[in-house]
């Protein structure tokens, strides 16, 4: 799988928060992370839940739950589970690892904040990559209070990371999506109730937590307060990790995107193409509103060098290889959308087929990954009608595939 590097080192539009004192490209030992985030706050669970309720502080994950109500719907003890999901495998998403191996205390802070709210010593941090696993443990070493958290590098493809198959490769069972659709808060790691979500969603706990509400909501949509991350891929003045206010145009990280435009991928490959960026803004629920979730805030724009029909087709065929093999839209479904895609890149045209099949897809599958799989091959279709048309008369575009999309 190739995926994207830390380099570029991030940067910030504005003023950098979650990225504070690591713009620089080096990890934050404890030292300078208490410089830039001060000593750590701990909150009993309404109060952690109230400070993320009022800063209206959404997941930054692909469901984009709000926290507030998913940490007061969780029961306290020492039964209770927390798990950081760092199990980041979209290879054009790079922020939670940036995070993990960057900022680590950071992510720990968020980790032990929910676990002191929940009165539990039990914390689980699961990646998919050594270099973050690393960085953690690093991290770890130099502070006594996370000498209990669990870090595990477990190796696993995309569908492994989705939570409920994380929780399930990490309870003994196959790392794979169960049929059942439990929440965690009911049936999590080894069967306990368990606070689950992604890295980003516990460092802003942990920031939320440091700077209070009225100075974390200084900056941003009033809708959804803050900042957030984003992994800007392609043809991009800042490629790489991003940390940028909510609410900001889209249009501000393509600011050439009037002079030569071309399609947008926003929300990474489970995401969708639009061809007018020009009234969207990088907040969450006006994105969802429109049909265009954020997902794990990857915004990509292909440059006008490489085929993107080709771009197109390598990830679906990448998507199609990440099935987990349980269910028939995976299984089936995927790869033969990716033959047609291929076979309209070679000229071949699949017809209606192509469209029915990708239609019938979502909602049938024993996860989100059918889903969001079509919805990438769906909208690219749409996006770039005119360089499809073009492969369809002669068979190619005239340019050559340049593997702008990590696959």
């Amino acid at each position: 799988m190739t995926v994207l590097d830390t380099r570029p080192v991030p940067t910030a539009y504005g003023t950098a928060r979650l990225l504070a004192g690591v713009t620089s490209g080096r990890t934050a030992g404890v030292a300078r992370h208490r410089a830039h985030h001060g000593e750590q706050r701990f909150h009993d669970q309404a109060t952690l839940a109230g400070l993320a309720d009022s800063v209206r502080l959404l997941g930054r994950g692909g469901a984009a739950f709000p926290v507030g109500v998913k940490l007061r719907a969780m029961p306290s003890g020492a039964a209770v589970q927390v798990l950081v999901n760092g199990s980041e495998s979209e290879p054009a998403s790079m922020k939670d690892r940036t995070l993990m191996r960057l900022a680590p205390h950071l992510v720990l802070d968020g980790a032990l904040l929910v676990a002191r709210a929940l009165g539990t010593h039990h914390v689980t941090v699961v990646v998919h990559d050594a270099a973050s696993a690393a960085a953690l443990r690093s991290a770890q070493a130099e502070r006594r209070d996370a000498a209990g958290v669990r870090i595990l590098h477990a190796d696993g493809g995309f569908i492994s990371g989705e939570v409920r198959a994380a929780i399930r490769g990490l309870s003994g069972g196959p790392a794979v999506p169960p049929g059942r659709r439990v929440l965690p808060h009911v049936h999590g790691v080894d069967g306990d109730p368990t606070f689950a979500s992604n890295v980003e969603t516990f460092a802003q706990l942990a920031l939320v937590a440091s700077l209070g509400a009225d100075r974390f909501a200084e900056v941003g949509s009033p809708d959804e307060p803050g900042t957030t991350l984003l992994t800007l891929v392609g043809d991009v003045p800042h490629p790489g990790v991003v940390e940028v206010p909510t609410g900001l145009p889209i249009s501000a990280l393509l600011p050439d995107q009037d002079v030569r435009p071309r399609p947008v991928l926003v929300g990474g490959y489970h995401g969708s193409w639009v061809t007018d960026i020009r009234d969207l803004r990088l907040d969450r629920p006006a994105l969802r509103a429109a049909g265009l979730p954020l997902n794990a805030g990857v915004v990509a724009r292909l440059s006008p060098d490489t085929c993107a029909l080709g771009e197109v087709a390598a990830v679906a065929s990448w998507l199609a290889g990440q099935s987990a093999g349980q269910c028939g839209p995976c299984f089936f479904g995927l790869p033969t959308v990716a033959r047609d895609v291929h076979s309209l890149l070679r000229g071949d045209d699949p017809g209606a087929e192509l469209a029915r099949r990708v239609a019938q897809l979502p909602g049938r599958g024993a996860c989100a990954h059918p889903d969001g799989s079509a919805m990438f091959v769906r909208t690219a279709l749409t996006a770039l009608a005119d360089e499809v048309e073009a492969h369809r008369r002669h068979g190619t575009c005239g340019r050559p595939w340049r593997g702008e999309l990590p696959s």
